[in-house]
């Protein structure tokens, strides 16, 4: 599989993906899995989820901003893992850029709720397969 070809592919992935899964590190260096719903993203390098402030994922990212995202095609037996770090975002513009209508069920203060953050994660690089066919690129 050429680097062209993978790339297309993974975008492909990822457009059609509800929910991705964010890995950290937890506080005994093992890795920590949790699914998130894909908010918003552009291209490949750079993708924005909303979560509690209270989390462990918050508080295991302020530790340590390496992270993974990983997603899966289990139908067409398709995965892309994208290894990179995050920031964590309080500021009320990137708030309001992923705020939506039924959100306070989840932060009933709304979009200024000390509870609500924004988690941006920009990759370094990628790893695509599909069935055994599996290709590392540099972003």
């Amino acid at each position: 599989m050429e680097r062209e070809e993978a790339i297309r592919e993974s975008q492909a992935l990822v457009e059609r993906s509800l929910i991705v899964m964010l890995g950290t590190n937890g506080d005994d260096g093992y890795p920590n899995i949790k699914a998130m719903i894909k908010c918003e993203h552009k291209g490949l390098e750079t993708f924005w989820f909303s979560t509690n402030t209270s989390s462990r994922r918050v508080a295991q990212l302020k530790r340590d901003p390496k992270a993974c995202v990983y997603f899966v095609d289990f139908d067409r037996w398709k995965g892309l893992m994208l290894v990179g770090t995050v920031e964590i975002l309080q500021d009320i513009g990137s708030r309001q850029r992923l705020w939506q209508e039924g959100d306070e069920k989840y932060y009933p203060l709304g979009v200024t709720d000390p509870d609500y953050t924004v988690l941006r994660f920009t990759a370094t690089r990628g790893n695509y397969y599909h069935k055994l066919d599996n290709l590392t690129f540099e972003l």
